[in-house]
């Protein structure tokens, strides 16, 4: 992201940023330390959807949408329940932060 956020977006944003490397991963990559900003391209469009509250099929959506369009993955079983997965836990983190509040 270009601009400074505050340091509970920040939080948020590293997050989104893990989530999608370590657990979305869907051209296996996550043990390849080279490839860690392999996702960096997606990020900014699901924190942006998760900092906005919009609704958890949103997020689906983008996640799928972009695992079978956008990255050409077209036979995958269970991409939109593995989604919806992930969608809970970036939805988890939001509200844990917000509730915590930033580490500064």
């Amino acid at each position: 992201m270009g601009q400074k956020l505050p340091p509970e977006q920040r939080e948020l944003y590293r997050r989104v940023d893990e989530v999608l490397h370590y657990l979305w991963d869907p051209i296996h990559i996550a043990r390849e330390p080279q490839a860690r900003d392999e996702y960096h391209t997606y990020l900014p469009r699901v924190f942006s959807l998760l900092q906005s509250g919009a609704p958890s099929r949103d997020i689906v959506e983008f996640l799928v949408g972009t695992q079978l369009e956008t990255m050409d993955i077209s036979q995958v079983d269970g991409a939109r329940k593995h989604a919806e997965k992930i969608t809970e836990i970036l939805e988890e983190w939001r509200e844990w932060i917000h509730q915590r509040g930033p580490i500064v």
